[in-house]
């Protein structure tokens, strides 16, 4: 917990619900427009012998249950919809270039509860059909760009409305960096000091990269195996002066093809999931080569909104000493 001194928010309850919704009605539109995304729905649960889950870092469990009108088939609670979303590319029959986006919920039981993280999250998941020469860092680093230009306007509309309110985006150009160019400037420090030490200094950064394992032996952070390709994904920062930190809006990447999945599941160690559906699936050449995302909601509420808590922006459960500090230091949680 970051309990910030002297912190008094610039919006009460109302306008802060008003806020919250312009935030989101806005970027999502400019969100679609960037990346030319038509919205569909997205389930909350999915069949838990799908394979269509997401794993994050492995370790995490996902909430699931019978259910007797199925012949008590099991199913979860999503964590994100990164492969669902390329099998609906599939089913909606999108072409290059053209994608969807949705508004995803999860509850993620094993999070630790901050002033970022909490059990519920909500994001924009999006997800865009590309071709095999499209995969590459360049076109990655383009629909970074893209992504940014929806924040940027999003701001704008904010401020407009709500002038009392600080910019936050000090840089609206990416500095961008591989996950092992990091570690070799910074090798003494941990991946989050990492990204702190940089993201001050660069204001907003995309660091690449992610999953494989560094030369210290650990990756900069987890990433599943069998969605985003290791060497053509990453993580979005900016720098984030209320907290004092670096704060990560978006995790995305160029998802994987037939070699990086094998190459990747064999790495982790979980080549059993190639007797999944999703995954024969992949392997039979039954789905499209794909890009996508997800894009924080509440992160982005609270980042534009100048607040000091995700609870701030969004109905969760948190425990109750969190919020009687959080009281304490005038952060009201909703």
């Amino acid at each position: 917990m970051i309990l910030p001194d002297n912190y008094i928010s610039r919006l009460d309850l109302l306008q802060t619900e008003i806020a919250i919704k312009l935030v989101k009605d806005t970027f999502e539109r400019q969100l679609a427009r960037h990346l030319s995304l038509t919205r569909v729905s997205a389930p909350l649960m999915v069949y838990a012998d799908s394979g269509l889950n997401d794993n994050l870092n492995g370790y995490e469990r996902p909430i699931d249950f019978d259910v007797p009108a199925l012949d008590n088939r099991e199913l979860e609670i999503v964590h994100s919809l990164a492969k669902w979303k390329r099998m609906a590319l599939k089913n909606y029959g999108i072409r290059r270039f053209k994608g969807i986006y949705t508004d995803m919920n999860a509850i993620r039981r094993d999070e630790s509860l901050d002033n970022l993280h909490s059990i519920y999250v909500d994001q924009w998941d999006w997800e865009k059909v590309i071709e095999d020469e499209d995969r590459n860092l360049d076109f990655l680093k383009g629909t970074v760009d893209r992504i940014m230009k929806a924040i940027m306007d999003t701001e704008d509309a904010i401020r407009q409305n709500y002038p009392e309110l600080d910019i936050i985006v000090k840089q609206p150009d990416v500095f961008y960096i591989t996950s092992k160019e990091l570690y070799e400037m910074y090798p003494d420090l941990t991946s989050k000091e990492r990204e702190d030490r940089i993201v001050k200094e660069k204001k907003t950064v995309f660091i690449m990269q992610i999953g494989d394992k560094l030369p210290d032996g650990k990756p900069h952070d987890g990433r599943a195996p069998d969605y985003d390709d290791w060497q053509f994904n990453g993580d979005l920062l900016i720098w984030y002066d209320v907290l004092n930190t670096a704060v990560e809006l978006s995790s995305m990447g160029i998802r994987v093809n037939k070699e990086s999945l094998v190459a990747q599941l064999q790495k982790s160690g979980n080549m059993e999931r190639m007797d999944l559906p999703y995954h024969k699936a992949l392997m039979n050449d039954e789905l499209p080569l794909t890009m996508g995302g997800g894009i924080g909601q509440s992160r982005l509420c609270m980042l534009l909104l100048n607040k000091a808590h995700v609870g701030e922006v969004q109905a969760s459960v948190w425990p109750d000493n969190m919020i009687l500090e959080c009281h304490n230091k005038n952060i009201e949680l909703l």
